[in-house]
């Protein structure tokens, strides 16, 4: 009667822990005192399975330093308590009880001579089954949180892209964007200056999530306060350094390209941010777009900054993307590359005809591999009269 009170006050004891939420920490030091004290039992050493390997949690009685032991997998497949006699490593223990939940193994539990190991095993259950309940909960927590951020990470980003973009015989613009994840860091845009003049941009913000669209958030309205205030690409683009600076904190930057249009004069002045050279096509004439200055958001001044200006273009078609585009990588580990880009966009009139034409490409090129960061392409057809 003695033991059996003894056992139903542990019971009670464990199960008033966890019903307290008390934290995991605080779990193993009272299922370690319950055995010490009130079970009698003189040396144990438990080990849980996570994250695909056993973790020491609780011991005593020997004069093993099991919290640094790295517990093989020669338990892996225990479904019945074994005697350890024969296990050299574990001759100071009599028993090792394999403590299971729906056929899976959550713990191994070592230990001596036991008046009662029916008790202890399922005492030691209960214990890891509400810590292994309570980390599925924080699983799910996280999850819904990720899934939260996600959904305010996709309404940020769907309100940085134009809603519509110009398709005249003048003027035609088309845009693809292809994010990697459920949220990418590509951004591009079309800005209408005035009557004769337009802003077109693409740019890359290093990171993904929520953080990202953030930053490209805060991004695209500065962007779109300066486009009101000056065309002046250097003006613009400094403004957008320090901005950057300031809300990436020096850890995060952009790669950004800007150009803008003048149809009075046809004179097109484009800056280069670190992205990668966009091209301007007039015919079967192609001309990298590479004169600018480094990334945003990391230095302040930019250590160089060139604006160019194309003169007295009449007729020409601008094609801009992100680098996921050119290292698009095969099954052999090759990249797509500038001149399999360059082949494609040569000479073709029709925009959205050269946009799905790169991506069969690129599928076919890819085969089997994924691919492993966003596309965005963004196309520009002037024709001038």
């Amino acid at each position: 009667m003695d033991r059996r009170d003894l056992q139903l006050n542990a019971l009670l004891g464990i199960t008033q822990a966890i019903n307290n939420n008390v934290v995991e920490e605080d779990l193993f030091r009272i299922y370690r005192f319950t055995l010490l004290g009130d079970l009698k039992v003189t040396k144990m050493a438990l080990f849980v399975h996570a994250d695909e390997r056993w973790l020491h949690q609780v011991d005593f009685g020997t004069d093993i330093n099991w919290v640094d032991y790295s517990l093989d997998n020669r338990f892996d497949d225990l479904k019945e308590s074994m005697l350890l006699q024969e296990d050299p490593e574990f001759s100071c223990f009599k028993w090792v009880i394999p403590i299971l939940h729906k056929e899976q193994l959550l713990a191994l539990l070592f230990v001596g001579d036991v008046e009662d190991a029916t008790f202890i095993k399922a005492l030691t259950n209960i214990i890891i089954v509400a810590i292994e309940n309570k980390r599925l909960a924080r699983q799910r927590q996280q999850q819904e949180a990720y899934e939260k951020e996600l959904e305010i990470a996709k309404k940020v980003q769907n309100f940085l892209f134009p809603k519509s973009l110009p398709n005249a015989p003048e003027l035609k613009i088309e845009a693809t964007y292809l994010p990697h994840h459920d949220v990418g860091g590509d951004y591009y845009d079309y800005i209408r200056l005035d009557l004769d003049k337009f802003l077109l941009c693409i740019a890359d913000v290093s990171g993904k999530g929520v953080p990202a669209a953030l930053l490209m958030s805060n991004f695209q309205a500065t962007l779109h306060i300066l486009a009101r205030r000056t065309h002046d690409l250097e003006e613009i683009v400094n403004e957008l350094n320090a901005s950057t600076l300031h809300s990436g904190n020096g850890e995060n930057f952009i790669t950004f390209f800007a150009a803008i249009f003048d149809g009075a004069s046809g004179d097109l002045s484009y800056v280069n941010c670190g992205h990668n050279p966009m091209y301007l096509i007039e015919g079967e004439k192609l001309r990298q777009l590479d004169k600018g200055t480094t990334i945003l958001g990391i230095f302040n001044p930019l250590p160089f900054l060139e604006i160019e200006v194309i003169q007295e273009l009449r007729e020409f078609t601008f094609f801009g993307f992100t680098d996921g585009l050119t290292e698009t990588f095969n099954e052999a580990g090759d990249d797509f590359g500038e001149e399999r880009l360059e082949r494609l966009i040569r000479g073709v009139d029709d925009l959205k005809f050269l946009h799905s034409s790169i991506l069969q490409a690129l599928d076919d090129f890819r085969g089997k591999a994924r691919y492993h960061d966003d596309i965005t392409m963004l196309s520009c057809k002037v024709v001038r009269k």
